[in-house]
């Protein structure tokens, strides 16, 4: 049957408003009963109600605006944001006989102002249009003319300055619907925390709504996160496990996105990239490739995703920390629609942390925003790091209570834990004696004995903490402080400085009344009753700075080339791991470094130490 058939019929758009739900759910849309939730949200709409309605993923959002608008006279408008998912949408209902159609840039002005005219004489069930287009003068005065039933909200949190997508042309939904006269309207999105919910209520909704909040466990998705190691190796140790399926590589930038599906390619994975650097013709065959063929990877930025329907999306892989806790919940939603068992994984560095704290801090955003975002920026750091269930943590972040979940990494055991309860009251103490009043680095510098002029300048290497942790690494102090922070039990303080303060939950762990768990993973523990100066100095350092050993790297290539020797011969790499690990920032320092004589301290010390101190955190 061509397109143009489905309404040839005449009452092709009134034939279902005499029918009951039940019916058009089994006939038109084939499903023999409702989803959870679904027929309450149903019976709201056909009763006339305001309705918002937060529903995961997959979990049938869609359906509970579309048959209510076949039993209602006139046509519902739709507002949609991409016309991706307009298109498939609107093929999806026309597939199912329904009178569908869809305003939007990638039609031609005959066939828009056909679809308009067929929207005024009624024969028209379902109008989708983006609010960009629904807000052109020309269109609300066409519109006036047509039988409006009632406006749909589609991916409604893009209403918001709270949610992840925030379209500034949805805010003007609510003085069309004024304008237009239209009496009911319905909002749907997958993601919305308290703060963005009341956000949408304020600006869609006159009298207030009905709101209905479903779970938002996606119970099919396997939950695991990472430190990043070599992330394109962790990437194909993963895509090894899932061979021949469908998912999306997440990164975030473009650079990334097409050096990632480059690599994937050539080890022989059907890979594309996508990015709103590409043209429109490449995004939509790529996009294309990815909906129609099995087993594709898309690797995309986050441009990618709030258009595809497509069910069988077997994982998501982020290469690199998502934006907040709402973005990556709608990224790993792509997968598992189907209902089936899909993966998710997270690769994160805490790089990416402070980069997205420098973001927040530099920009000209009124401190109620920044304040917001400082917030959601912790409670991510907080799910990553905290050595409890990944589901619960996640819920927790909607307002959801939960059990283990059994289906994430935490809960499987391939995240080991262990008593951490001596560790997490050295650096609770630490805090504590330091009268809450530094940061993190130096706070580690205090447990790891490091006489600094700031150390000293403060008499914080007469503390009893001082040293008590120089068995330990930086590395792994950064480590206890960032779960620390995520169980509960301290914080840095944003309108101090990023001071860290102890929760009462941590003086009660500091006070021998509780124990804690922390995760081994993410942390180079080192047992002094083991170790040995002679084992050390045949052990390469494995917690280095990355970033810091190539700049050292970098340095040690251009001193070679100015004196036509091999690299070797200015520092071995064993040495410049060893700089990297330990931070020197003094010659008597550097010179307890491995491969670091008198000789090489004169000719090169200075130059090293130089990049070393440019690279230290500040305190």
């Amino acid at each position: 049957m061509s397109e143009a058939s489905l309404f040839d019929e005449p009452g092709t758009a009134t034939r279902h408003e005499a029918r009951s739900a039940d019916e058009i759910l089994h006939d038109v849309f084939g499903f023999s009963d409702f989803r959870p939730s679904q027929r309450e949200i149903v019976d709201a709409v056909l009763a006339g109600e305001d309705v918002l309605a937060v529903m995961p993923t997959g979990g049938g959002k869609s359906l509970c605006y579309q048959l209510p608008a076949l039993m209602k006279p006139g046509v519902t408008i739709v507002v949609s944001p991409l016309i991706a998912l307009m298109r498939d949408q609107v093929l999806a209902m026309q597939s199912q006989g329904i009178a569908a159609e869809a305003l939007n840039s990638s039609n031609d002005w005959e066939r828009n102002r056909a679809t308009i005219q067929r929207a005024i004489r009624g024969d028209l069930k379902l109008l989708y249009i983006s609010p960009e287009r629904l807000a052109h003068a020309e269109t609300l005065e066409r519109l006036r003319e047509a039988p409006i039933a009632m406006i749909a909200v589609d991916e409604a949190h893009c209403v918001s300055q709270w949610g992840h997508d925030f379209r500034p042309e949805y805010r003007q939904i609510g003085a069309i619907r004024r304008d237009l006269g239209i009496r009911q309207t319905v909002a749907f999105t997958a993601t919305a925390d308290r703060l963005t919910r009341e956000d949408i209520a304020e600006r869609l909704f006159e009298g207030g709504c009905r709101t209905f909040i479903r779970s938002f466990d996606r119970p099919n998705i396997s939950l695991a996160m990472s430190q990043r190691d070599d992330g394109r190796a962790q990437l194909i140790s993963f895509l090894k496990a899932h061979p021949g399926e469908a998912g999306v590589v997440y990164c975030q930038s473009r650079k990334k996105v097409d050096e990632t599906a480059a690599f994937l390619a050539a080890k022989g994975y059907n890979a594309v990239p996508y990015h709103a650097g590409l043209t429109r013709e490449e995004r939509d065959h790529n996009q294309d490739v990815f909906v129609r063929e099995d087993g594709v990877i898309v690797v995309a930025t986050v441009a990618f995703g709030m258009g595809v329907d497509k069910p069988d999306v077997r994982f998501v892989f982020h290469m690199q920390l998502p934006k907040n806790i709402e973005s990556y919940y709608q990224e790993i939603g792509r997968a598992g629609r189907d209902g089936l068992p899909a993966a998710a994984h997270a690769l994160y560095g805490f790089g990416e942390v402070r980069q997205f704290r420098q973001w927040i801090e530099e920009s000209e955003a009124p401190e109620e925003v920044l304040e917001v975002e400082r917030q959601k920026l912790n409670a991510l750091v907080r799910l990553f790091e905290a050595p409890a269930c990944r589901r619960q943590q996640l819920l927790a972040y909607f307002g959801e209570e939960s059990a283990p979940c059994g289906n994430c990494d935490m809960c499987h055991g391939t995240v080991e834990t262990f008593d951490a309860t001596i560790l997490a009251q050295k650096a609770l103490s630490a805090v504590v004696r330091t009268q809450e009043r530094f940061g993190m680095d130096h706070l580690i510098s205090v447990l790891r004995g490091e006489r600094s002029e700031k150390v000293e300048r403060h008499g914080h290497d007469s503390l009893k903490t001082f040293g008590v942790g120089a068995d330990q690494s930086r590395k792994t102090w950064r480590s206890v402080f960032r779960q620390l922070e995520g169980i509960g039990l301290a914080a840095p303080d944003p309108n101090d400085y990023q001071a860290w303060k102890i929760s009462g939950a941590g003086w009660r762990v500091l006070k021998g009344e509780e124990s804690v768990s922390l995760r081994k993973d993410t942390m180079s523990l080192k047992d002094k009753r083991k170790d040995s100066s002679a084992a050390a100095s045949r052990d390469l350092p494995t917690d280095y700075d990355e970033a810091l050993l190539g700049e050292l790297k970098g340095l040690r290539r251009q001193l070679a080339s100015e004196r036509d020797v091999p690299a070797y011969v200015i520092f071995s790499d064993r040495t410049l791991m060893e700089m990297a690990a330990k931070f020197p920032q003094t010659s008597d320092q550097l010179r307890g470094i491995h491969g670091v004589g008198e000789r090489k301290l004169r000719d090169y010390g200075p130059a090293f130490l130089e990049v070393i101190r440019a690279a230290t955190p500040a305190s």
